[in-house]
């Protein structure tokens, strides 16, 4: 089992849950828009969340295994790192944890 990590907001979320599966890609786009969902290894989360996602008050972080995705997972180079993408949705199956993530971002992992 590998974990990886998706941020987000709750009304994506909430909307996800609706729909069966999690299909936004990262802000402002879509899975289908994007190709893929970004995602990010532990040590990547504090600073795409400082990067992207500063001005979000609620954050939530999506645990996610790769082991009960159906989609691909690649690590592939962006911006200045290596991270993980998934291609195609996400099952809510897979996302094993939610986390609400508080302003001074003290729970994401380092």
């Amino acid at each position: 089992m590998t974990v990886i990590y998706h941020l987000t907001d709750t009304a994506t979320w909430a909307a996800a849950q609706a729909a069966g599966e999690y299909t936004k890609s990262t802000r402002e786009r879509t899975l289908a828009e994007e190709g893929y969902i970004h995602a990010s290894l532990p040590d990547q989360v504090r600073g795409v969340a400082a990067r992207y996602y500063a001005d979000v008050e609620d954050l939530l972080l999506l645990v996610i295994e790769t082991d009960h995705l159906d989609a691909e997972v690649r690590l592939e180079r962006a911006g200045d790192g290596v991270f993980p993408h998934i291609y195609g949705p996400i099952p809510l199956t897979a996302v094993t944890q939610v986390l609400e993530v508080p302003a001074d971002r003290s729970n994401l992992p380092e």
